[in-house]
């Protein structure tokens, strides 16, 4: 069964930065979307990134300019960058993979059929 498995989660202060990394088992992610979702407890799951497998990426209003997504097809892992880090970006990251080729928005959870364990973010003030 396909896995995605996130790590680089952890503590970090106000203005600080982490970066996630995702890697996929059993399937390369050379022709498929991945992105990034996070969530709060009791709120939805929120879209963070994504990346096409152009290279082309997509990023929330709330994270542009300072969370960057990048790939390593030979890695088969993808990377979420995160600098300046707010303590509203507190939340459990999740990595996903569309491996089925939906043509739902890629802001749209339903569009992503395998997804990680999440990894927790925790920005202190």
């Amino acid at each position: 069964q396909v896995q995605l498995v996130e790590s680089g989660g952890g503590l970090v202060q106000a203005g600080g930065s982490l970066r996630l990394s995702c890697a996929a088992s059993l399937r390369s992610i050379s022709s498929y979307a991945m992105g990034w979702f996070r969530q709060v407890p009791g709120k939805e799951r929120e879209f963070v990134a994504a990346i096409r497998p152009s290279g082309v990426t997509y990023y929330a209003d709330s994270v542009k300019g300072r969370f960057t997504m990048t790939g390593d097809n030979a890695k088969n892992t993808v990377f979420l960058q995160m600098n300046s880090l707010k303590p509203e970006d507190t939340a459990v990251y999740f990595c996903v993979a569309d491996f089925v080729g939906s043509g739902s928005n890629y802001a749209t959870p339903g569009k992503y059929n395998v997804w990680g364990q999440g990894t927790q973010v925790t920005v202190s003030s």
